[in-house]
């Protein structure tokens, strides 16, 4: 998992940059309706469809920084390097269209790794339904730097931001909470143990689940469409990427309101309660403050109870109060704890 796989090595300014992005780039195919010009112009054009209003979003992956290829497979570092950005689509209640791709890479990268970390963005693109319309490559000193912008489209009408909850909106989550942070400590854990023995073979099979989260998250495309689907209008809705805490509070901060959440009502998965065991950590704590899980957090109006209720992929996790009242965690003990934001976050001093 940790070694280097003997293979050819095409120093990329053998190719140059426009040769290496022809290279990278002939494969791509425009797919959606609103795509009318994509790669090989000066920018890429995109239509829009009547009562739609364009969504756009950016997000920046640094090596040492936001991933570690000592045990992030370059396939599977493009693949999430896609899908964080079009979780933030996901997150206004919106269809993702079209993508655009730009890196940077030092020269230690030859031409046949940029094609590994290519081959994860086609496969993603592929598989939610996006175009690749544009992008550029340079060089690095210091590594490789992945920024990926993201279009979407979405009904004016149906535009979710985290601006809309209300007092006493139910708080809900997609999905369970806490695995991806996990799996970064497993593959950080085996990351150690290689550099002190080469020859050791991690056992990972115990942490599929975990790892899985980390190295290859899915983005919630179905969530938009399965709203629609139950006639349910978020009042507010974000991404959790830096840790349910932080989600909620950024939610109450931008609504003007208060919550209680209920540490009983949220969704842990078996392997991440009996990793939690093995570790000797709260579970918790690692779904409030761990990150990376790329579900959606939202709140909905009481009176549409009723259509979530039972759906598998909707948890109700708290409500909504005054703004006097603050946000709290309700313990299993009953005990109310106030929310701290506790998450990741890439700009903090070491």
């Amino acid at each position: 998992m940790f070694e280097d796989k003997e293979q050819a090595r095409t120093p990329v300014s053998e190719l140059g940059e426009f040769g290496l992005i022809a290279h990278l780039t002939k494969g791509f195919q425009l797919k959606q309706p609103t795509s009318v010009k994509g790669i090989g112009d000066d920018a890429a054009v995109i239509s829009s469809e009547e009562n739609k209003q364009l969504v756009l979003t950016s997000d920046m992956l640094v090596e040492g920084v936001h991933f570690d290829l000592g045990y992030m497979p370059l396939k599977h570092l493009g693949y999430k390097s896609v899908i964080v950005n079009l979780s933030d689509v996901y997150a206004m209640n919106a269809e993702a269209t079209q993508i655009i791709v730009s890196i940077a890479l030092s020269n230690r990268f030859p031409v046949e790794a940029v094609e590994e970390l290519y081959s994860g963005i086609a496969t993603a693109a592929k598989l939610y339904g996006v175009d690749v319309v544009g992008g550029d490559t340079t060089s690095s000193t210091s590594g490789l730097i992945i920024s990926i912008s993201a279009v979407g489209q979405v009904e004016s009408e149906r535009v979710t931001y985290r601006s809309g909850a209300g007092e006493n909106d139910l708080l809900v989550v997609t999905g369970d909470l806490g695995a991806a942070y996990l799996g970064l400590q497993v593959l950080e854990r085996e990351k150690k143990v290689f550099e002190v023995n080469p020859n050791a073979q991690p056992d990972l099979e115990p942490y599929t689940y975990l790892v899985e989260r980390q190295l290859k998250p899915e983005a919630r495309k179905d969530i938009p469409s399965l709203l629609a689907e139950l006639e349910v209008l978020p009042t507010a809705m974000i991404d959790i990427s830096d840790g349910l805490s932080s989600e909620i509070l950024h939610l109450c901060k931008e609504s003007g309101v208060g919550c209680n959440l209920y540490e009983e009502k949220i969704p842990l998965d078996p392997q991440v309660i009996q990793t939690c065991e093995e570790f000797q950590l709260d579970s918790t704590t690692i779904a409030l403050s761990g990150g990376e899980d790329y579900e959606l957090l939202m709140t909905i109006r009481q009176e549409d109870f009723p259509k979530i209720k039972g759906n598998p992929n909707l948890t109700v996790i708290g409500h909504m109060t005054s703004p006097g009242d603050g946000a709290h965690l309700i313990s299993r003990a009953e005990e109310k704890i106030p929310l701290i934001a506790r998450g990741w976050n890439a700009l903090k001093e070491e």
